[in-house]
């Protein structure tokens, strides 16, 4: 009986570690749709595109911000242009539940004759995608020459600089 539960423990504990929260890192947006995580980019004209971050919920939104602007800052030097301008910025925040819930019960019963009988269940359900996200999404009009002290405007050297 105990090796029994032994193994069932261990299983639980597996199946808790498999499913925990995804974490975030920085690289093309990987998942199925709706729980990609990382960033996206469409080009709309030449010098112009919409660049898109979606972080897990180990990253604040600060931080996916900070880590749209990187990539908005790599596709401008990528593209020979020198610094960037954020026409619209747009944040959305869902707040999700953990994927993997625990539970259990127990009980007793009585039977004819006296008989007794008693039970201990143990559930787990696992329900992965449905941490909370957090998406930034950029449209930006990159530029060569000097960049001007305007407040959506950005260096992308300079960006790259403090965020990479």
């Amino acid at each position: 009986m105990t090796m029994k539960l032994t193994v069932l423990a261990t299983l639980g504990a597996a199946a808790l570690a498999a499913c925990s929260p995804t974490q975030t890192t920085y690289g093309p947006a990987t998942g199925p749709a709706g729980q990609a995580i990382g960033f996206d980019s469409l080009r709309i004209t030449d010098n112009r595109w919409r660049v898109s971050f979606t972080a897990g919920p180990d990253v604040s939104t600060a931080g996916a911000e900070r880590l749209a602007l990187r990539r908005a800052a790599e596709l401008t030097l990528e593209n020979g242009y020198d610094w960037f301008e954020i026409t619209d910025r747009r944040i959305e925040s869902t707040t999700g539940r953990n994927p993997v819930r625990v539970g259990g019960s127990a009980g007793t019963s009585v039977g004819s004759r006296g008989y007794r009988a008693s039970g201990v269940g143990l559930g787990i359900s696992i329900s992965p995608g449905q941490e909370g996200r957090t998406l930034v999404s950029l449209e930006i009009i990159a530029r060569h020459g000097e960049t001007p002290d305007a407040p959506n405007a950005y260096d992308a050297r300079s960006l790259i600089a403090v965020t990479g």
